[in-house]
């Protein structure tokens, strides 16, 4: 019996989980079948917990007290937890027992070569890590565990914590019998992250599902503080298909947890390091090679958790499971939650899910006040931890002050379908019992407004759609939306928009960014912006519009007034491609140019097409290109350029327009405004501004006509053929290429524009 009370992580794998759980088997499966480094270790097996309860009485024990056990009742709930721990962790090893799991730390000792090693002692539970199941933070870890004595609590303590309230509820509302989910423990070497940094990878965008990329979090010393939401984490995101690093967040992590002399203690981040990532750019791209070799092994998304060993300074793996929310999806249904009503913003953070959700304020600061809470009400709280689970699945929503994206709050929400805010800084502060609010996940980023805001969910599956000849293209600006957007079967993104990247994230005047030698910044949430779109559609086309601000608009940014002349009518100014090549502007322009070259030379997407708007001239357009050329945007390194089509002498000199460009895009506000005379943005005249209005429309049949007589493709990417079918229906009879709108109405055009060329074939 003795021998089958501890297993060697190298004798161990998937094949095993029944009898070490899925924690070790995995570490077992990483170390002996897949190319990641895994630190040694052995696990003390399901046989050791049973013949522990089983021979001392303690299963009776437990089956006595959770009868009649209703988990919605918190207090009946807590109470039979509680007497239960407190009899597991008071209960005596049996002699052999005691003596297998020391005889196997001194083994370990006799490996590593190093007198009473530091171990963390992992609880395995037999069902733990396994699809449709996942126990997140459930059963209890122990870090930094040294000799005999203490490594024996520690795995009493985790057999206990096989009965906390969180895991009764959670087994009870999964419908798995308590005894057949059994529980093993790990017992590995102690990776120095302490000195280094530690964090988690998801094979897969963890709130979108997108799966084309790696996602890393990450903050110095032991990963504890990042699930308990105390540090917001780095993130990197990196492309599978190029390895390009796509997106870099740096996190705040003023502390850390790191090895005492007893116990672990918490200290504060150096200031040097607190401005820096915990990870170099080196080191991601090594974190993500492993995580992509565990992803292929297991044929799914994986969710994996790392150490960077500060004293070896290598990247080790300590833990690999099967993501749990998106991997069982169904990813041919899109369902989109879209909010119908307008209210008062309260707050905002980051958005867990695209959900959306309203109820009740219920501001908790501590898991002891959890039975005041009723289901529907939102959760309001500093953070969270297992504790909290009986109620956060019966909550409406959760806000959350503190905790990133891999906070316990993030990983549990996601996995009930909560929609959760996190990291809003101020939550408890703003909030009050009792109040009314609505909780918006939809549009990437957190939002919380003030009332109960009407919403619908759509729902489509996009299997059924057909297929058009004429590309559907859609618009978009945030990024933050680009992997939920995706999703939608169009061809690619015709319309990508600079300008929100820069008012969002930059918020500077290029210009005093420059002034100031903070241009670094402006590169950064550039090329990240345009990278992150470009990856979510990728291999797709992505037409990215340069810049499009007017000097008013301009202006406005932070430290712009220096830089603008003041303009009595700016929309038909100093915008557009003649910025680019003016000498006053040229510095700025250049930096949009590196982050461009950000996005296809260190990023490696390439599927990106640079448009230039607002182009009078073809002799201008010439002007801009060669700007470009001197900044490194050239043809003959795979570059591809088109023009907006929305000025008259766009259509007039279309020919020579063609020989400059690789094709057109028609920008149907400003063009239809230029030939009508009209400005778009007059009340008075708004009912004489009409894109059907038949000068537009010859004007856009002749540029079409023209383009394909050059072999240029001519797309259009205003609103009006989602906004009239009778314009949708004229453009495909005239024969563009293609159709580009908002998402949100994407899928009605697919229809409109099937049903239009069905109608034409006839």
């Amino acid at each position: 019996m003795e021998r089958g009370f501890i297993l060697w992580f190298d004798e161990t794998g998937r094949k095993d989980t029944a009898v070490v759980g899925g924690k070790c088997a995995n570490l077992g499966e990483l170390r002996t079948k897949v190319n990641v480094p895994v630190l040694p270790g052995f696990a003390i097996t399901s046989f050791a917990y049973k013949h522990f309860i089983e021979t001392t009485g303690l299963k009776e024990f437990i089956e006595k007290t959770l009868e009649n056990l209703d988990t919605h009742n918190i207090r009946d709930l807590s109470r039979k937890g509680k007497a239960i721990r407190k009899k597991i962790v008071s209960t005596p090893f049996s002699d052999l027992l005691k003596l297998s799991i020391i005889s196997a730390y001194h083994e370990l000792e006799r490996r590593l070569e190093i007198k009473n090693p530091y171990v963390a002692v992992r609880s395995s539970a037999t069902a733990e890590d396994l699809p449709g199941a996942s126990f997140a933070g459930q059963q209890d870890t122990y870090l930094n565990i040294r000799g005999e004595n203490e490594l024996l609590k520690a795995v009493k303590q985790c057999f206990a914590s096989l009965f906390t309230d969180r895991a009764i509820s959670y087994r009870e509302d999964k419908g798995f019998d308590h005894f057949k989910v059994s529980l093993s423990v790990g017992v590995q070497k102690m990776g120095r992250s302490d000195l280094g940094s530690a964090g988690v990878a998801f094979t897969i965008d963890p709130d979108t599902g997108f799966d084309k990329v790696v996602v890393i979090n990450g903050s110095y010393g032991l990963g504890e503080y990042i699930v308990q939401g105390k540090v917001i984490p780095d993130e990197f995101t990196v492309f599978k298909p190029t390895r390009g690093i796509i997106e870099k967040k740096l996190g705040y992590k003023k502390i850390k947890l790191v090895r005492g002399k007893k116990g672990n203690k918490e200290v504060r981040v150096p200031e040097k390091d607190f401005h820096r990532f915990c990870l170099t750019d080196e080191q991601v791209q090594i974190l993500t090679e492993y995580a992509m070799r565990i992803e292929k092994h297991y044929k799914q998304p994986m969710d994996i958790e790392w150490v960077l060993d500060g004293e070896t300074k290598k990247i080790y793996i300590v833990q690999a499971r099967p993501e749990t929310v998106h991997s069982v999806s169904n990813k041919n249904v899109l369902r989109e939650y879209v909010l119908k009503e307008k209210g008062k913003l309260l707050l905002t953070g980051t958005a867990i899910g695209s959900k959306i959700g309203a109820g009740k304020v219920r501001v908790l600061m501590s898991a002891k006040q959890i039975h005041k809470f009723q289901r529907g009400d939102v959760l309001v709280t500093d953070m969270t931890d297992p504790d909290w689970e009986p109620i956060m699945k019966i909550a409406s929503a959760i806000i959350t002050n503190k905790g990133g994206r891999t906070s316990h709050a993030a990983i549990v929400s996601r996995e009930l379908g909560v929609p959760c805010v996190i990291g809003t800084g101020k939550a408890t502060d703003v909030l009050k019992t009792g109040q009314s609010v609505t909780v918006d996940c939809s549009k990437g980023k957190g939002r919380v407004y003030e009332g109960i805001l009407k919403y619908v969910i759509k729902h489509r599956d996009i299997t059924k759609l057909p297929r058009t000849k004429t590309k559907v293209f859609v618009n978009i600006g945030e990024p933050e939306k680009a992997f939920s957007v995706a999703r939608l079967p169009v061809d690619g993104v015709g319309l990508a928009r600079e300008e929100f990247i820069i008012t969002s994230h930059v918020g500077y005047h290029p210009l005093y960014l420059i002034k100031t030698g903070q241009q670094e910044k402006y590169v950064q949430a550039l090329a990240t912006g345009i990278g992150k779109i470009a990856a979510a559609f990728y291999p797709r086309p992505v037409i990215v519009r340069l810049s499009d601000f007017k000097t008013d608009e301009y202006a406005n940014l932070k430290g712009g007034k220096e830089f603008e002349p003041k303009e009595d009518n700016p929309m038909i100014g100093w915008r557009g491609a003649s910025r680019y090549y003016d000498e006053s502007f040229a510095a700025a322009f250049e930096l949009e140019c590196k982050a461009l070259k950000v996005v296809r030379e260190r990023m490696g997407l390439k599927n990106v097409i640079v448009m230039v708007p607002f182009c009078r001239t073809p002799e201008e357009g010439k002007r801009v290109l060669e700007k470009m050329k001197e900044f490194g945007l050239d043809r003959k390194k795979g570059w591809k350029f088109y023009v907006m089509a929305e000025i008259p002498s766009n259509v007039i000199l279309a020919k020579e327009f063609a020989k400059i460009f690789d094709g057109f895009s028609i920008g149907s506000n400003d063009l239809t405004q230029l030939i009508l005379g009209i400005d778009r943005n007059s009340e008075k005249l708004i009912k004489l501004f009409d894109e059907r209005n038949e000068a537009v429309k010859k004007a856009i049949s002749e540029l079409i006509s023209t383009a394909h007589k050059y072999r240029r493709k001519v797309g259009i990417c205003g609103q009006a053929p989602s906004d009239y079918p009778d314009f949708c229906k004229f453009l495909v009879k005239e024969g563009i290429d293609s159709i580009s709108v908002n998402p949100d109405v994407a899928i009605k055009t697919i229809l409109l524009v099937h049903k239009f060329e069905r109608g034409f074939r006839k």
